[in-house]
């Protein structure tokens, strides 16, 4: 399999390809078809377009530099994340695989329509099941995650303060499948991103989003 071959087999696939599918439609090894995603990814790193790794699948992306552009083509810079929505997935984002209640004890407040809309919108997946009582739901990043925030893996998060880490700490850690605290400090109402939200890196996300805001086949509403 050469670079060329492995390049136009991403660029007529519909959706990300796992490096065993590419292996036995190449007839190649693993060694070998890491070794052309090394090579092609390398070579991509100056164009417009480039190879976006999570896990084991691998896709064809724009460049983030690209995305503004890109995105006043296919219309997708008009969908937008509200700040709760910001602040839960950077708390997916950092702390996967997470519980909904892991979610919402760090964040205060109840967060089941925001994690349902980020599903919706297939920023975040469920991984698999704890194996604490009740074995909730693990929540983390979606592949097209990725995409929409310009990253080519979850490993270029930009790293976190020592602040920051210190409030994405679950207070009841070890008891993922306890509900969300009602502490006499803790609003009601899923949005309310007081206090976390400021120390999260909501900006950088934010600035992200404008600039490589596509979001192919994606058309969820914002939430409140």
């Amino acid at each position: 399999m050469t670079e060329r071959g492995l390049e136009a087999l991403l660029f007529v696939a519909e959706r990300p390809l796992s490096r065993r599918e590419i292996g036995r439609l190449a007839g190649v090894d693993r060694q070998t078809v890491d070794a052309r995603l090394g090579d092609l990814e390398v070579t991509l790193r100056e164009r417009g377009i480039r190879l976006l790794l999570s896990d084991d699948r691998v896709e064809l992306a724009t460049a983030p530099e690209a995305g503004a552009l890109v995105a006043r083509y296919v219309g997708a810079d008009a969908v937008r994340l509200s700040p709760a929505s910001l602040e839960t997935l950077a708390i997916v984002a950092y702390r996967q695989p997470i519980t909904k209640a892991a979610i919402e004890r760090i964040r205060g407040v109840d967060s089941d329509y925001t994690v349902r809309s980020l599903l919706h919108r297939r920023l975040v997946v469920e991984f698999s099941r704890s194996e604490a009582p009740g074995r909730p739901i693990l929540y983390g990043t979606a592949f097209d995650f990725l995409e929409r925030f310009g990253l080519t893996s979850i490993e270029d998060l930009p790293p976190l303060s020592a602040d920051i880490v210190a409030r994405l700490v679950d207070p009841a850690a070890g008891s993922d499948g306890d509900a969300p605290g009602t502490d006499g400090d803790a609003p009601g109402t899923d949005g309310d991103a007081a206090g976390v939200s400021d120390a999260l890196p909501d900006r950088s996300m934010r600035d992200a989003e404008d600039s490589n805001g596509t979001s192919f086949g994606n058309n969820g509403v914002d939430d409140a």
